[in-house]
């Protein structure tokens, strides 16, 4: 936990409301409006938005120390823009817009470190809008499995990355937008290749390189190539 995350917990810890929430639930839907700001503290929750012809767009995958819903701070558009899912029983602290707003501007050093913060979350959803939209269908499963592994990866020694979150192909696909079929035979390919292999939901990536060449990654700083 850096020391953003630090200010943060004890902030919505001291004055927030501690709830918990069952997997699938619905925390906020897309259209309905902003009131509230929420701190996870353990879990996984998934943010997405629905295209014009029904597809879904998994945006974020948001784990502990994640802030949602800030979208609707200082800022006259109070409706969610997103939709948040519960994927795993998680725990959060629960604060009203307006009062995390008034906490904020008496604490200025915060209030710099939050703008600072909400920067980093911009040029990560700009990196990633931009590999979905110039890679092609390939090139954005590539490049969502090396922000998987950049957030969630455990190294070994032999090389592979297991990525210690499970997915369903669904779930890739909506990272991907795109279909769960194309998904799977994209997945499949990899795994004849020994690029990868998976068990269960989880995926070991074997040769990262070969799916950062194919893309030509540009080496982005960890903070910028994630998918939380």
């Amino acid at each position: 936990m850096d020391k953003l995350q630090e200010q943060f917990h004890d902030l919505f810890q001291k004055h927030g409301v501690f709830t918990k929430v069952n997997k699938d639930h619905k925390i906020f839907l897309e259209g309905e409006r902003a009131k509230e700001i929420y701190y996870i503290k353990t879990g996984a929750i998934s943010i997405s938005q629905e295209t014009e012809n029904g597809k879904e767009l998994t945006i974020r995958i948001c784990g502990p120390n994640s802030i949602i819903g800030e979208g609707s701070l200082f800022c006259n558009f109070t409706y969610h823009s997103m939709t948040a899912k519960v994927l795993e029983h998680s725990s959060l602290y629960v604060l009203s817009r307006k009062s995390l707003e008034l906490l904020l501007v008496e604490q200025p050093n915060l209030m710099v470190e939050y703008m600072k913060w909400l920067q980093i979350e911009n040029l990560k959803h700009q990196s990633r809008l931009r590999d979905l939209v110039l890679n092609g269908k390939k090139g954005a499963l590539f490049s969502t499995l090396i922000r998987l592994t950049n957030t969630y990866g455990k190294p070994f020694e032999n090389g592979n990355i297991f990525i210690d979150f499970p997915l369903t192909n669904t779930e890739i696909a909506n990272l991907c937008a795109t279909s769960r079929e194309m998904i799977n035979r994209m997945l499949n390919d990899l795994k004849k290749q020994n690029i990868l292999s998976f068990d269960k939901g989880y995926i070991t990536v074997h040769n990262v390189q070969i799916l950062k060449d194919e893309i030509a990654c540009e080496n982005c700083p960890l903070q910028i190539c994630r998918i939380d």
